[in-house]
């Protein structure tokens, strides 16, 4: 992942640093120290530093723990976690898909914040029924208010925020539309971007303060992620009710295995076809292997009459085909994970339909966005 350090797994989730985190972790430690130390005068040498860069760990457990609670709900619902990155801005789990029903992805989406709100209960109930003094309570007393502040600020309904979350699925559960429920927590999002943009920017402008400054780069955060969220949702919605098999490459580029290869030659070379690589199908038009263009050149051509594609293909790894029945949506994805231009489409009975390209793709996109624009 670009600008991050992979540093293990968690529960088997790919856990992962963005380089700018250990610069937070630096000032959130060297801050907190200088407070200890004002504090708790009695604080000598690197103790101050020490207890700083404990209780900004403890802080970043807490945005760690609560990723965890969406992570184990995603779970919970067979949905995958590929990974969790804490950067700048807090922490991120990124989920493999989207909750089959609002009510699941208003748990995933409620999760989070439950952890924070749990892990502030419990410490706050440490030091009301414990006798502490020091600075222990005072790193305790930070944490119970930051996570407190971390659940609070979560649930501002509006994306990216896991407020903006729960949006979404109450709107999606209201229309029966996720895309919808996306578009309008995605609008609430940028709305409150603005007023936190405003919020920064007017006191810098007017009297030369950098007290909301911070505002202003969580408003340009919110503005932008809320963005692209409503953005997404808006292609996703076009690309639903298809499937792989409705956006498959007319004339596909298929041949058959028993052909000689002088007869693929011809038919793939000297009638002008531009494709560089053909799938390969038997007899029943079943999916066996794949042949490029480039092979030829492995066979002297006085040797291509006697021989047939089968005998140069290279066989198909199944993990890189499509089934016809699977949702357009999930085919792109797919094809986004694998790094792909392009994957071959096949029926359950492994009869090849055709191949999918991202051109084609995107011609049905701009189609859908001539005859319905935004």
């Amino acid at each position: 992942m670009n600008g991050t350090i992979r540093a293990g797994n968690l529960f088997g989730i790919p856990f992962y640093i963005a380089q700018s985190w250990f610069l937070v972790l630096a000032f959130v430690s060297w801050s907190y120290a200088s407070n200890l130390a004002a504090q708790f005068p009695g604080l000598n040498g690197f103790l101050p530093l020490l207890l700083g860069l404990v209780a900004a760990l403890l802080l970043f457990a807490s945005v760690l723990a609560h990723e965890l609670g969406h992570s184990f709900v995603a779970l919970k619902q067979g949905i995958g976690v590929k990974s969790i990155t804490l950067f700048l801005f807090g922490g991120l789990a990124s989920l493999e898909k989207e909750s089959k029903t609002p009510a699941g992805a208003f748990w995933v989406a409620i999760a989070g914040p439950l952890v924070s709100l749990a892990i502030f209960g419990i410490v706050t109930a440490i030091t009301a029924t414990i006798p502490l003094s020091g600075p222990l309570a005072a790193i305790l007393g930070t944490l119970a208010y930051v996570n407190l502040a971390l659940a609070l600020f979560n649930l501002i309904p509006g994306l990216p925020l896991d407020g903006g979350n729960i949006l979404k699925a109450l709107v999606w559960k209201i229309t029966g539309n996720p895309y919808k429920g996306v578009v309008f927590a995605s609008r609430v999002g940028q709305f409150i971007g603005w007023l936190a943009i405003a919020s920064g920017l007017i006191p810098l402008l007017l009297f030369g303060s950098f007290a909301n400054i911070w505002n202003l780069l969580i408003g340009s955060f919110l503005l932008q992620n809320a963005g692209r969220a409503a953005q997404s949702a808006t292609v996703q919605e076009k690309f639903q009710g298809l499937t792989a098999a409705d956006a498959v490459t007319a004339n596909s580029p298929q041949v058959a295995a028993n052909l000689s290869l002088r007869e693929f030659a011809d038919e793939s070379i000297i009638n002008g076809n531009n494709w560089r690589k053909y799938l390969v199908t038997d007899e029943q038009g079943i999916l066996v292997g794949a042949i490029a263009i480039e092979d030829l050149s492995k066979v002297p051509s006085s040797r291509w009459q006697e021989m047939q594609v089968k005998d140069l293909m290279q066989p198909i790894d199944i993990t890189t085909v499509v089934s016809s029945e699977r949702s357009l949506l999930e085919a792109v994805m797919q094809l986004e994970q694998q790094q792909k231009s392009a994957l071959p489409v096949i029926k359950e009975n492994g009869v090849l339909v055709g191949i999918l390209e991202k051109a084609t793709i995107l011609h049905i996109l701009q189609q859908k966005t001539q005859l319905n624009p935004v």
